[in-house]
């Protein structure tokens, strides 16, 4: 009989992936090859050439000076936020529901965070004039992720070009997209990048990573492509606060970048029958909303049925996680995400402990 923990989370960020025998072959060699080479503040010159190579294939127009490595996602986004904010003055718009560390993060680059919930009746469609209507003289960043962490919404290219057209009616915004999820995808077409699209007001900054779609997790690398000038910056900053990222990493990364097609499809053709198990369990819940994702590897279920309604939503929705948990099974809470009632659930764990997490579940929603 399998045993599994008192807990089981379907919380986490991070797949049960193994990192790809490409990425771990080239950092072999290079460990064993002698002393380790010494990377520049904004990386390898042969990784950023890679990753420039893999956007142009997409279309997109980026060269190598726009490119720094960074030791994971989260230092990429910090270093961004950093040099496009003035402290005290300036806002970031978010578009939301959204990834709960972003507020930090901008409080920590001294900017003031704004948020735009999406309306979850319209699978979190782009609203343009709602975008229009929230921008004030004051917003410096527009913030968006694309698969949407934590609803798994992928914007392709119509809703992407519909917004762009309304943010260069405003020069002084930039576009910020953290594309992470790119390469977790179930639907017919790629997701576009944000790089892809005509930027004549060099308004575009995207970041990226290697944790999730291409399974370095642990290697802590990431990136961000930006204008030239909001590069140098952002090297500059991390030149001040940190070290070029391990020449290590860096390897496992570059092994990565060049065989990246082939990682994500693998990681997706193994997230797959997980996924269709996950939203076949959503589905015969009663009362349970959901909304077929086509990016990352969560659900963001709607459970608001199921809240206490005698407790403020915020209140009511942490109830309900804390119930969850009593159950057997963490789960996000998305009043992080700025959508109390709702709850991001990750499917990227083992078959086993999938099936007996559901099966928690289900047994602790209390009937309503």
């Amino acid at each position: 009989m399998t045993s599994f923990p008192d807990t089981i989370s379907l919380a986490s960020g991070y797949g049960n992936f193994t990192t790809p025998p490409a990425a771990l072959q080239q950092a072999t060699t290079l460990l064993q090859g002698g002393p380790l080479p010494l990377s520049p503040i904004e990386g390898l010159p042969a990784l950023r050439a890679a990753l420039a190579a893999r956007y142009q294939r997409q279309g997109a127009a980026v060269a190598p000076e726009q490119i720094v490595v960074t030791p994971g996602a989260k230092p990429a986004l910090l270093a961004v936020l950093k040099a496009l904010l003035s402290p005290g003055h300036d806002e970031v718009l978010l578009l939301t529901p959204n990834w709960f560390g972003f507020q930090g993060l901008v409080e920590k680059a001294g900017g003031t965070l704004r948020t735009l919930p999406l309306d979850p009746a319209t699978d979190y469609a782009l609203d343009v004039a709602a975008v229009q209507a929230a921008l004030t003289p004051r917003t410096r960043v527009l913030l968006l992720s694309n698969p949407n962490n934590p609803t798994g919404r992928v914007y392709h290219r119509a809703e992407l070009a519909a917004l762009l057209h309304l943010t260069r009616q405003h020069p002084q915004l930039m576009v910020l997209a953290d594309e992470i999820y790119d390469g977790i995808c179930f639907g017919p077409d790629r997701v576009p990048s944000l790089l892809e699209f005509d930027d004549p007001l060099s308004q575009h900054v995207v970041v990226s990573g290697f944790s999730k779609s291409l399974a370095l997790i642990g290697w802590s690398v990431g990136y961000l492509v930006a204008p030239a000038a909001v590069a140098r910056q952002c090297a500059a900053w991390q030149f001040a606060t940190a070290a070029a990222v391990s020449a290590v990493s860096q390897a496992a990364a570059l092994a990565a970048t060049e065989q990246a097609e082939s990682i994500s499809a693998g990681l997706c053709a193994g997230l797959r029958a997980n996924r269709e198990r996950m939203v076949a369990a959503l589905a015969a819940m009663p009362s349970v909303r959901q909304q077929l994702p086509q990016g990352t590897y969560y659900v963001f279920p709607d459970f608001r049925a199921f809240l206490n309604p005698a407790l403020p939503l915020p209140a009511a929705s942490a109830d309900l996680a804390a119930r969850l948990r009593a159950g057997g099974v963490e789960v996000v809470d998305g009043a992080s995400c700025d959508a109390p009632g709702f709850f991001r659930i990750s499917y990227a764990v083992p078959e086993p402990e999938l099936r007996e997490a559901l099966r928690r579940l289900t047994a602790a929603l209390p009937l309503r």
